[in-house]
């Protein structure tokens, strides 16, 4: 099967800072070179590590964005003022990101969000022509943060992010096929306590899905990968689980697809 209808985007793997970013956050530290890259490690753990090796699958469009969603977070609407929003000043222990006292003006947000969200923007799109699914790659911690939706609750193996029921990004009919076959894909790798296909849990939607395919009509969904499926928090990567991941993801993109082009071409909403 052709997989050049599907378009997908990895919008948090990265650790890297602009050279300038970094400087506003660790002042001189910037340029001491361990603690420079101590906190560039932790920048990239607190992100979604490894998220470009999962979802990257031959003959696909693929967008991996190349900086940290601690300069700009690319799945956040542009306007999105929140702790968690699209400039953040915390990490996700809510661990301040700057010195104290320091600031970030409207201008400077601003200036930052025109070089690094709408440059993404404008490369998804301009993927989305010709497209018939997108899906935005993602993955969770094992148990919620302190910046979160559910601090402290085990999460699930896997999450489908596909909507409301009044606001589907992807079409509300195929929720299940979408779900059985996410499951039937990723069977080789839930095991332990990593075994639930969860739907909305603990998101309803991928921000950048909804974006997009409010816009163009494109069915999207985010998908989260729970990162205790390819290593320990912090702790010991696991290369062969990153492999078999890879090859779950491309069989479950493949049955997504398929499911999506029984489906009418899409059709600009707005």
């Amino acid at each position: 099967m052709a997989r050049d209808e599907l378009l997908i985007l990895a919008p948090h793997p990265s650790g890297q800072l602009p050279a300038d970013v970094l400087i506003e956050m660790l002042g001189e530290d910037a340029f001491d070179t361990q603690k420079r890259e101590a906190f560039v490690r932790h920048v990239f753990f607190q992100g979604d590590p490894y998220t470009d090796l999962i979802y990257a699958v031959p003959g696909a469009r693929f967008l991996q964005a190349p900086w940290s969603r601690f300069a700009a977070d690319l799945n956040r609407d542009r306007t999105d003022t929140e702790d968690n929003g699209v400039v953040k000043v915390m990490d996700f222990a809510r661990t301040p990101l700057y010195p104290p006292g320091h600031r970030l003006t409207p201008e400077a947000k601003e200036r930052r969000l025109r070089r690094i969200w709408d440059p993404f923007d404008a490369q998804v799109r301009a993927e989305l022509p010709g497209t018939r699914l997108m899906i935005v790659g993602h993955s969770m911690a094992e148990s919620g943060p302190a910046l979160g939706p559910d601090q402290g609750a085990p999460r699930p193996a896997l999450t489908l992010m596909l909507g409301t029921e009044r606001e589907p990004t992807f079409p509300r009919e195929g929720w299940d096929a979408l779900r059985s076959a996410c499951e039937r894909a990723f069977a080789p790798v839930l095991t332990g306590r990593h075994q639930r296909v969860a739907v909305g849990d603990p998101w309803t939607t991928d921000t950048l899905s909804l974006h997009h395919s409010a816009h163009s009509g494109v069915p999207a969904f985010g998908l989260e990968i729970n990162v205790g499926l390819y290593y320990a928090e912090w702790s010991v990567l696991r290369d062969e689980a990153l492999r078999e991941l890879n090859a779950c993801f491309a069989e479950f993109a493949d049955r997504a697809l398929e499911l999506v082009r029984g489906l009418p071409a899409p059709v600009p909403q707005r």
